[in-house]
């Protein structure tokens, strides 16, 4: 049991996948043929007993043909020819390699399902011939043919075009039998009428409106005579050719849109080649906005849309009826660009409540115009719960206006959208008047109670005795120094009402008794007050006492 316990978990996992790897051998060996040996990706077949008579294939019941992506064929003297259903099979296949063995010939379509082939390599064959024609849809990186005995013809000039134009990093030394069985180098072989074709496409002005007709015409010449076809690629458009010995034309009706951009070719090929001669074709439509949706958030706020048109369509934004002139923080962005087709949107920076209502995107050229509109809401109202916008007034805009864009603004501007930059300014605006405002009350507030209170101390009937408790004391008149009255202490400096005023318009000094101090135009008794001088007048020393002056009791 506590083995069985140990065994559980990633080791069993791995267990179980090492048996299926076993059996996944044990299947490709199941598949393989004989002479050959076989794993997930790869068959080799060197051994020459008992020898392939026959191009290799595995069984589809046991093992998957796609994932081979190489074949390699090595002494097999009985191997003669590949057959055009051999190697479709083997979809994936990339590298082929047949050396040392008895092929002779290759069927025309032997590799028509092969387009990943990258490698091929029939070095020390029996090859006499071999066409272009089985390589010409082949991207392939290197072809190697030595030590094969080709006849000296026009079939295979195309080897000494294909070095020529389109070197192997390793020079072969190619040859080839005359008449006489002498080696000649394929690079020095001569063979007279045996050139590369030539084409020429008598093409009008390929820019033309969507759904009108045009025709090409091509001249071919060559020797061998070339023959002539059009390669049109997956035109979407109705066409029809016709081809009389070295002239073909071609016509294109009711041309779509979908077609501009689109290259047509005419083709000349024979044994030694093929030449070519392309074309593109524009075709001018009105625009189509193809895709706009409800804002979305990423780094900015985004009114993503597509537009197709040709030539490039101007585009202008509506922002509840009226024109939205973009800027810094609100502006239009394109950020693919297929031919005719623009993917962008809508860009806005901090968008609030004042962004929220309907956007309406217009697409125009000299051929027409589009337009599409979404409604879009990015934030709700202040102190209203997020939601739909609410029905306000449309003059809550017209403080919010921009500045008018280059084609002219003649539209009611008190619908505008506000830049976001103008509503923070604003924002910021209102607080700075709220603050003042405050502060003005205040000052104001204050003001008045300071006014109030001297009117009040200037008329009032009960004297200073009333305001004791703004600290004022029993004030005496110092006698022989004038009508100015003084607190008697001993430091005259320390009395709020030192000097209050001078003697030159004020009332006799007499009127209103010794202990009283004279305020404007009144004079106003006045009781001292201990608590704020500190001393009382039995406290003064004699000799502190001014000049003239009468001691009290």
């Amino acid at each position: 049991m506590s083995s069985w316990t140990r065994w559980r978990g990633p080791a069993m996992a791995r267990l179980w996948g090492f048996c299926w790897l076993i059996v996944g051998f044990w299947r490709a060996a199941l598949a393989c043929p004989a002479s050959c040996k076989c794993s997930a990706s790869r068959i080799w077949c060197s051994d020459p007993s008992p020898g392939l008579v026959a191009f290799p294939r595995l069984e589809p019941s046991t093992a998957d043909p796609e994932n081979i992506t190489e074949v390699y064929i090595a002494n097999q003297k009985r191997l003669e020819i590949i057959n055009e259903d051999d190697v479709e099979a083997y979809a994936g296949l990339k590298n082929l390699t047949i050396v040392d063995s008895g092929l002779k010939s290759v069927a025309r379509k032997a590799f028509l399902k092969n387009s990943n082939l990258q490698h091929i390599n029939f070095t020390r064959n029996k090859l006499t011939i071999l066409s272009r024609k089985h390589f010409r849809h082949l991207d392939l990186s290197e072809l190697i043919l030595v030590g094969n005995p080709f006849r000296c013809s026009c079939d295979i000039m195309w080897i000494k075009a294909l070095q020529e134009t389109k070197p192997s990093p390793e020079t072969q030394d190619l040859y080839c039998l005359d008449e006489n069985s002498k080696n000649i180098s394929l690079a020095n072989l001569q063979i007279p009428n045996c050139g590369l074709p030539s084409a020429n496409l008598a093409a009008p002005n390929l820019t033309v409106e969507e759904g009108k007709s045009i025709t090409l015409s091509c001249s071919v010449a060559g020797d061998p005579v070339p023959n002539l076809y059009w390669d049109i690629g997956n035109l979407v458009s109705k066409h029809m050719n016709e081809t009389s010995h070295t002239q073909g034309s071609l016509r294109i009706t009711n041309i779509s849109s979908d077609d501009s951009g689109k290259q047509i070719s005419c083709v000349a090929e024979n044994l030694v080649g093929e030449d070519q001669d392309s074309v593109n074709l524009t075709v001018h439509f009105a625009p189509t906005i193809t895709f706009l949706e409800s804002p979305t958030s990423d780094h900015h706020w985004c009114i993503p849309f597509t537009v197709k048109g040709n030539p490039k369509p101007a585009l202008q934004w509506f922002y509840n009826g009226a024109i939205l002139n973009e800027s810094k923080y609100i502006c239009t962005k394109i950020h693919v660009t297929n031919h005719t087709e623009y993917h962008g949107c809508l860009q806005l920076d901090n968008p609030t409540h004042m962004n929220n209502g309907d956007y309406k995107l217009v697409a125009k050229n000299e051929y027409g115009k589009d337009e599409k509109q979404i409604s879009a809401h990015f934030m709700g109202w202040p102190g209203i719960d997020d939601g739909a916008n609410p029905n306000y007034p449309d003059v809550i805009y017209e403080d919010y206006g921009t500045a008018a864009n280059d084609i002219g603004d003649t539209t009611n501007r008190s619908n505008e959208i506000p830049s976001t930059d103008v509503a923070d300014k604003t924002g910021r605006e209102h607080l700075s008047v709220y603050a003042v405002v405050v502060i003005a009350s205040v000052v104001g507030f204050c003001l008045l109670v300071m006014l109030f209170l001297l009117k009040l101390a200037r008329h009032s009937k009960f004297g200073m005795k009333d305001f004791s408790w703004f600290g004022f004391g029993k004030i005496k008149s110092r006698q022989g120094v004038g009508p100015a009255s003084v607190i008697s202490n001993d430091d005259d400096s320390a009395s709020p009402l030192h000097h209050i005023s001078n003697g030159s318009n004020t009332p006799s000094s007499s009127e209103g008794g010794p202990d009283a101090v004279i305020i404007g135009m009144t004079k106003i008794p006045v009781i001292e007050n201990p608590q704020y001088f500190g001393i009382t007048n039995s406290q003064l020393k004699p000799d502190t006492w001014p000049r003239g002056s009468p001691k009290t009791a």
